[in-house]
């Protein structure tokens, strides 16, 4: 058993940490199992690899009140008995982004990550905004990000270009790929973060080549991929649920539809999600409370002026500032009203006033 636990993401070469053998032994009877799909009427679950059961869940995740991010997800691993979740395991290495609509709520994407390769294609649907948003919410959750940049061979030569600039504009703390996702040579790329025992999750918009990187890193052809527009380079979502997939590395990928909405839940923090270098002018600035406009002795406008900082980063750092800071106000609202949140949430950032003030 233990063997084939590893094989699909076992994070415990010996024995369970402290945590998890209390949460164990408090079950005697039940078996650990591995969230594999999540689906709106049940879960299934495996013990190894190509193997999946459904079960039913817990019943408190099934009350209209349990916030969304407090029942399992894919990744999570749960303790099983008799066809039945009966226990959560502790988490790590998270990804998750505020429920899409008015009303604030949280979604958890995936659980128990250590990389999240973040994909966009060298097409029209090229986005680094959109990229450094992806970023934002990727970093409070305890993974590694990666930047995969797909359709190199649609790139006009321009591959290498386009990558070390984006490179450059991430601050380098990010590693930056460009590659064919149909090549062999790309899914070669991607295979020094799913080595045994590893787990990574693919995100990206429809269409950026999410289900053709893992059929490439599988080497069959197990996920439906599909065409893009033309006007846009936009596909449709060819992955409808998310699903876990033990591959032959000895590692786990963990495939999902792609998300055109992308909300901060309010706990992230601008400077560790690749916003580093304008957090670190902006402590330049002659003026603590600075807001980078017609202050003089501004740092910030100074590296836009010579051409250090792009003018439109700086607008996608405002924005970025101005949601997590709005998040941040309705979520502590939630937790002074004494409304439940998940166990384990770290307290979310004090809510911050207009971006860059300090």
């Amino acid at each position: 058993m233990p063997a084939r636990l590893r094989a699909i993401g076992w994070p415990h070469a010996g024995e369970p940490g402290e945590a998890w053998a209390e949460r164990m032994a408090a079950h005697p009877s039940a078996r650990p199992a591995r969230v594999v799909e999540q689906h709106r009427s049940g879960y299934v679950v495996a013990q190894g690899p190509d193997e999946g059961i459904a079960v039913e869940s817990l019943p408190e995740w099934q009350r209209p009140k349990c916030p969304p991010d407090a029942r399992a997800a894919v990744g999570d691993w749960v303790l099983v008995e008799d066809g039945r979740i009966v226990a959560l395991l502790p988490r790590h290495g998270v990804i998750k982004r505020a429920s899409a609509g008015e009303h604030y709520g949280q979604q958890l994407i995936a659980a128990n990550v250590d990389t999240v390769f973040v994909v966009c294609g060298l097409d029209a649907d090229f986005n680094p905004r959109r990229i450094e948003r992806y970023l934002l919410l990727v970093q409070g959750g305890g993974a590694r990000p990666v930047v995969v940049l797909t359709k190199a061979d649609q790139a006009g030569g321009r591959a290498a270009e386009t990558r070390d600039a984006l490179a450059e504009r991430l601050g380098g703390g990010v590693p930056v790929l460009a590659l064919d996702a149909r090549d062999p040579a790309g899914a070669d790329a991607l295979r020094p973060w799913l080595g045994p025992g590893s787990t990574a999750v693919l995100v990206g918009s429809s269409g950026a080549g999410k289900s053709t990187l893992t059929n490439a890193l599988l080497g069959v052809e197990r996920m439906k991929t599909g065409a893009v527009r033309e006007r846009d380079a936009r596909g449709r979502h060819t992955t409808t649920h998310r699903a876990l997939i033990a591959l032959p590395s000895g590692g786990c990928l963990i495939d999902t539809p792609g998300m055109r909405e992308l909300k901060p839940t309010g706990e992230e923090d601008l400077a560790g999600g690749g916003f580093a270098d304008i957090e670190a002018l902006a402590a330049e600035c002659r003026f603590n409370d600075c807001r980078h406009g017609s202050e003089p002795g501004c740092a910030v406008r100074a590296a836009i002026a010579d051409g250090r900082l792009d003018a439109g980063r700086l607008a996608n750092y405002r924005k970025l500032s101005e949601e997590v800071a709005g998040a941040a106000q309705v979520l502590a609202a939630r937790q002074a009203a004494g409304r439940p949140q998940p166990p384990g949430r770290r307290p979310p950032p004090r809510p911050g006033g207009r971006p860059g003030r300090r």
